[in-house]
């Protein structure tokens, strides 16, 4: 049974090396060109090759190449090499060769830096993986229809997902306005601010207390997270227990422990964050 689209698409983005080169092979095809590549010392070492020079234009090949990975977006791999020679037979090797000789081995070589996604865009694209399809992939395989079942798990699974977008979104947007308020009292303008406050604790209640509730409460269930949902859900819990511990005024003596707890919560919602990615 061949892989869908989609499969190779999700294991291209989690840094497959064998994924990636399926998509740049399909890609090229019409071209003439096939790719190789390997992972070396933290550099995607890419070979292209084609049966002459001229259909291995250097910055057409690069613009593609990088056009390409950008949509992937491979987790782990931002810099590349792209090597381009005249076909030759199979080479377990083929990097050694280079290495040894590059100017007699390369027609040319050209290392490439990919732009990341912002943060919100990639955790909306993970959310969705992996059934976003990429649009260099299209037509490559030919997808099996969705079971009425599978499409209503999907769904409810997608909006609890959703639901927890939208809630990082706004805490997001909440650390954007703070800090452009900040900008604004040191006299610096920032860009069309809503000065609307943001939400405090509940009347009544101590923010030190509530915050290491649900620091605690948040730990726990910290130990036995398995999903993106889990994990996104605890990176709401760690952003709200850190908002809570920066509302506690200097004038407490509890002022230091709350702004030193202020940094380690953050740290942990970038964790939590970061175990979704994973998914």
């Amino acid at each position: 049974m061949h892989p869908t689209i989609d499969d190779i698409d999700f294991q291209a983005r989690q840094g497959s090396v064998a994924a990636i080169i399926q998509i740049l092979n399909d890609h090229f095809a019409e071209e003439g060109i096939r790719t190789r590549a390997i992972q070396d010392s933290g550099i995607l070492q890419l070979l292209v090759e084609a049966p002459n020079a001229d259909a291995l234009p250097r910055e057409a090949v690069v613009d593609q190449v990088r056009q390409v990975l950008e949509s992937i977006s491979p987790r782990g791999i931002s810099r590349v090499n792209i090597n381009s020679r005249i076909v030759q037979e199979q080479q377990l090797l083929w990097l050694d060769e280079i290495k040894r000789d590059p100017e007699n081995s390369l027609l040319w070589s050209e290392p490439i830096v990919l732009k990341r996604p912002n943060p919100a865009a990639r955790l909306w694209r993970d959310l969705r993986a992996p059934r976003q399809r990429n649009p260099f992939l299209d037509d490559v395989y030919k997808k099996k229809p969705t079971t009425s079942r599978s499409a209503f798990w999907r769904g409810i699974i997608g909006g609890a997902s959703l639901a927890l977008l939208l809630l990082l979104v706004g805490w997001a947007t909440k650390d954007w306005l703070g800090v452009n308020l900040r900008l604004g009292a040191q006299g610096e303008t920032p860009n069309e601010v809503d000065p609307t406050p943001a939400p405090a604790a509940p009347a009544g209640q101590d923010p030190f207390v509530l915050a290491v509730r649900i620091a605690q409460q948040a730990v726990e269930d910290g130990r036995t997270a398995s999903t993106a949902a889990e994990w996104l859900d605890l990176a709401v819990r760690w952003q709200r227990a850190a908002d809570l511990m920066a509302e506690v005024p200097p004038e407490d003596e509890r002022y230091p422990i709350a702004q030193d707890r202020v940094q380690t919560y953050s740290a942990n919602r970038a964790m939590a964050l970061m175990e979704a990615e994973k998914f």
